[in-house]
């Protein structure tokens, strides 16, 4: 096997087997703790700017299709695993998920002491690495200097990602949810009768297919779109997408969301989530080492069940920060306590930080899109 090296910014280096395309590249080191949905982590564009490592030991098993791409192309900038399958054993795979990430030119490093490098992680928290994948066997780098690299390299901390994934172009989306298998436990499609603008901030496809499923005709407009424009469309309700990097740089989507409350029913997921706590006057703050997973219980304190959920972001609303005589916390995360989502009490405005769309994750909080159709049926 061809050599690859992971250099974090602290000056720990791990040494392994190289996988997907002979690149160096840089990006805030994360960790996933899902047992499966790879390809869903792999294409999703909240991943833009980090090397993700999976906790799970093995990776590649079941290879990849078309219809678990959460956007057209990979987003993570490279991949850490303890054991990469070369091979794949399912009849839904197109091909490898080796070919998928080479193809893509995104890198690979097996063969490491996963458990290790999350532990580091998590005591230390995140931070910037350089992943670097040999093309040949006898390849080799100074790890020192890729250390360094990784000290140069950008911050997420106050970094703009949302507006590179962000499409260019506005567009519809007809497409529902798609059954892989006859054990789907679903229900069947709502009849369409509303009209939602999405912004796109590095939206998954699967969020879109939840709406379409829920009863909306969907039309995507880029994360800049102002106000007015949105309105122009005559909507019967607003969705804000999830994406990556810091939102406190997200000052102008802010200030158009802003507009729009009290103007029309209003739905925002993750970074969606944390815009929607900007434009209502509060703060977002880094986390060590953020959510990301499919297992986090979040409290519906409206409820008061708890709900297993799917998780990625590493900046989250400072609940201390909110107007409660304005706005009320519906859900808190039961790890940490962290805020994970709120409503408002005057306006049909509402957003958790999770991912219901599950993809990957469980299905326990597919509710909301339901809750957001039934804000639009309300008479204005």
């Amino acid at each position: 096997m061809n050599p690859a090296v992971l250099a974090l910014e602290d000056g720990t280096v791990f040494e392994g087997s190289s996988f997907g395309a002979p690149v160096e590249r840089t990006g805030e080191v994360v960790f996933n703790t899902a047992i499966t949905g790879y390809q869903e982590v792999f294409t999703d564009p909240s991943y833009s700017g980090q090397i993700v490592v999976l906790t799970y030991p093995q990776i590649g098993n079941y290879g990849s299709n078309e219809g678990d791409n959460e956007a057209a192309k990979p987003h993570i900038e490279g991949l850490v695993v303890r054991e990469f399958s070369p091979l794949s054993s399912n009849w839904r795979a197109d091909e490898t998920a080796q070919q998928f990430l080479s193809n893509s030119g995104v890198p690979v490093i097996s063969g490491i002491d996963t458990r290790r490098l999350v532990r580091h992680l998590r005591s230390r928290g995140v931070m910037r690495g350089v992943l670097w994948a040999a093309s040949s066997s006898d390849q080799r780098t100074d790890p020192q200097a890729l250390v360094e690299r990784a000290r140069r390299s950008p911050s997420m901390s106050g970094l703009d990602l949302a507006t590179r994934v962000s499409t260019a172009h506005r567009y519809d989306w007809n497409q529902g949810v798609v059954h892989c298998s006859p054990s789907d436990r679903e229900s069947a499609a709502a009849e369409i009768r509303h009209h939602v603008v999405a912004y796109d901030f590095g939206i998954k496809r699967n969020i879109l297919r939840r709406l379409v499923h829920s009863g909306c005709r969907v039309t995507v407009v880029p994360a800049g779109t102002t106000a007015e424009d949105v309105i122009a469309l005559k909507p019967d309700g607003v969705f804000l997408s999830n994406g990556p990097g810091d939102p406190e740089p997200l000052t102008y989507p802010a200030q158009q969301i802003g507009k729009l409350i009290g103007k029309v029913p209003i739905f925002g997921i993750c970074l969606g989530h944390q815009i929607l706590g900007l434009a209502l006057g509060g703060k977002t703050y880094k986390l060590k080492f953020g959510h990301r997973g499919a297992n986090h219980p979040v409290l519906n304190q409206v409820t008061g069940r708890v709900e297993i959920t799917s998780h990625n972001h590493g900046f989250a609303v400072d609940a201390d920060s909110l107007n409660l005589n304005e706005l009320e916390i519906t859900h808190t995360n039961l790890n940490d306590e962290t805020l994970e989502g709120f409503r408002h009490r005057n306006h049909p405005v509402f957003c958790v930080q999770y991912h219901p769309e599950a993809a990957p994750g469980p299905h326990d909080s597919h509710y909301l899109f339901d809750d957001f159709v039934k804000l639009m049926d309300q008479p204005a």
